[in-house]
């Protein structure tokens, strides 16, 4: 038994996120750990709300509610949406806890100790209208880089230049809009990240199975330019984690918290900690997740995000832990995604143009968003959703090929034998020969969920059902029962097991669905098919079933364009 440490790129705050949010981290995490759960192994999968910095207070002043509260208010709605989308955090934490504040102090602490925390005087802007220091992601213009006309002062999220608030063409408050705005000198912390360069370097280095996608955007901001650059830690915010090092006041920082992007990495190692505490575990059950002096050597760390969170997590944090000289686990592998975008333009969270988690939920099941979003993950490069595009999937992967083969089956079983797996006959060279391609494709299947393919995992797990139903047809037992009612029988029995072993193949998908067929077929057997001929006989004969409700409902064309003109772009 393997144990794998799995982290989600956690998402802000500041309200729901839309569907490429969710493909871009959180659902394929939640496959992964569940193949992994499935294959035996065990699995500290954990996420969290990142809490603190600009979107956290804009969010909330906008909500007319005090910061704290706005937080803990939608730290419990983006919990649920995740349960209803069946994400199996087995902890999904807060980056405002008490755990993730006492760490980040930690951190700061002992990176000040090794000499990689420098106090620099600096410009920052300064609102007349808001009288106040304007922290990066107050500030708004045009990205010189690219003309788009919001982006923010620390980074173009249209073209992911990173940025300074000067370097913007006609910057603005995001708090009033006021363009008063002067440069004033204060003083902030910076990491010295320059200085763990070449141990950044080989480390990445080292790692020559991670996507390219990954190792490319590490590079790039390794080497362009100036190369990486130091970072600083701190903003005039009054929401966040204070600067302290460790339990110590760091002084002439008074009033100021960690950088969100100091902070939020940290609660990675915050949550799981937050886990024992809620499990009432001491610090040894999280510790052996994280520290290597603990037990973490033997735990492999995933980390999946969207291509815009890579290079904090292959630089930054990284520099974090590497920087405070303690025996903390690196990140064993990064998958990284490219954006998916809406029908023919993009997902707008400002102007609410696509489909949100809670929308979504609100009009279909989990399962057949979880099926079209991870079939088109978009991987090797931006992916598109299309309603064309999703109703073809859901009808014809998802109604046609696995719920038709479902109630097929079930239902001429029940008809011609009765609500229990028929007994009879013997299986003959067309079962033979598909256990035989069976154990080809799941070996194949099971390579893709390995190497984290997982666009490919969906064609080879849609090409297992569809070898199924190509059985079926042939197999013919409806014409076969009137002069071989047994042969029917062994037909319909072993087609009854496959139902089974596409339910537990399928789960990591579809769990609400495998989870249907399980419960119709009367058995909690989701034991992993290592062994495809054994797999195929769980069921004996006289074991008791019934017909499920259809698993999948077809969207018609109607239903289609109704969608489509609703979330055309705007959010109710």
């Amino acid at each position: 038994m393997s144990r794998i440490l799995i982290t989600s790129a956690i998402p802000y705050i500041n309200g729901i996120k839309h569907l490429g949010n969710l493909i871009g981290s959180q659902l394929p995490a939640d496959l992964y750990a569940r193949y992994q759960r499935a294959r035996g192994n065990e699995v500290m999968f954990i996420c969290a709300t990142d809490e603190h910095g600009t979107p956290a207070e804009l969010a909330a002043a906008k909500a007319g509610q005090p910061v704290a509260e706005y937080c803990a208010q939608m730290h419990e709605v983006q919990a649920d949406i995740a349960k209803g989308f069946r994400l199996s955090f087995d902890f999904f934490g807060r980056s405002s806890s008490e755990r993730n504040k006492k760490l980040t102090q930690h951190f700061a602490g002992k990176l000040a100790e090794n000499g990689l925390i420098e106090e620099v005087a600096e410009k920052q802007v300064y609102s007349k209208a808001d009288g106040r220091f304007l922290p990066d992601r107050y500030i708004e213009g045009t990205c010189p880089n690219c003309g788009y006309d919001k982006a923010r002062g620390d980074q173009c999220e249209n073209c992911t230049k990173q940025l300074d608030p000067t370097d913007l063409i006609e910057p603005r408050s995001a708090i009033s809009g006021s363009t008063e705005l002067e440069v004033r000198e204060t003083k902030h912390l910076y990491l010295r990240q320059s200085r763990l360069r070449d141990k950044l370097d080989a480390w990445i280095d080292s790692k020559s199975d991670w996507p390219v996608l990954t190792t490319s955007i590490a590079k790039k901001w390794l080497h362009d330019g100036d190369g990486l650059r130091d970072r600083g830690i701190t903003r005039d915010l009054d929401w966040g984690v204070p600067v302290k090092k460790g339990d110590e006041p760091w002084p002439g920082m008074e009033g100021k918290v960690f950088y969100v992007w100091f902070d939020a990495p940290i609660e990675y190692i915050g949550a799981t900690a937050e886990w024992a505490d809620a499990n009432g575990l001491d610090d040894s059950a999280w510790q052996r997740w994280w520290r290597t002096d603990k037990g973490a050597q033997d735990v492999r760390y995933v980390q999946f995000m969207g291509k815009d969170n890579v290079p904090f997590h292959t630089l930054s944090f990284p520099a974090t832990i590497m920087g405070s000289g303690e025996p903390w686990k690196l990140v064993d592998y990064i998958k990284s995604f490219n954006y998916l975008n809406y029908d023919g333009g993009q997902f707008s969270t400002s102007q609410g143009r696509g489909v949100f988690m809670d929308q979504a939920l609100s009009i279909l099941p989990a399962d057949y968003w979880r099926w079209w979003l991870l079939s088109h993950a978009p991987e090797s490069s931006d992916s598109e959703f299309t309603w064309e595009n999703f109703q073809v999937s859901v009808n014809k992967d998802l109604a046609d090929v696995l719920g038709n083969f479902v109630s097929r089956v079930t239902k001429f079983c029940r008809a011609k034998f009765g609500e229990h797996v028929p007994a009879g006959g013997t299986y003959g060279p067309a079962e033979h020969k598909l256990i035989a391609e069976l154990k080809k494709r799941i070996r194949a299947y099971e390579n893709f969920m390995e190497s984290m393919e997982i666009r490919k995992a969906a064609q080879e797990l849609r090409a297992i059902w569809v070898a199924g139903n190509e059985y079926l047809q042939s197999a013919a037992p409806w014409t076969v029962f009137k002069e071989d009612p047994d042969h029917a029988a062994a037909i319909i029995r072993f087609s009854l097991n496959l139902i089974r072993l596409y339910a537990v193949l399928s789960a990591p998908f579809i769990p609400d669905a495998a989870e249907k067929m399980l419960q119709a077929l009367q058995t909690k057997n989701d034991s992993w098919p290592d062994n495809v001929e054994q797999a195929l006989s769980v069921l004996p004969a006289g074991h008791n079933f019934s017909v499920p409700d259809v698993l999948f409902a077809k969207i018609s064309d109607e239903q289609r364009e109704e969608w489509q003109a609703r979330f055309a772009g705007s959010r109710d």
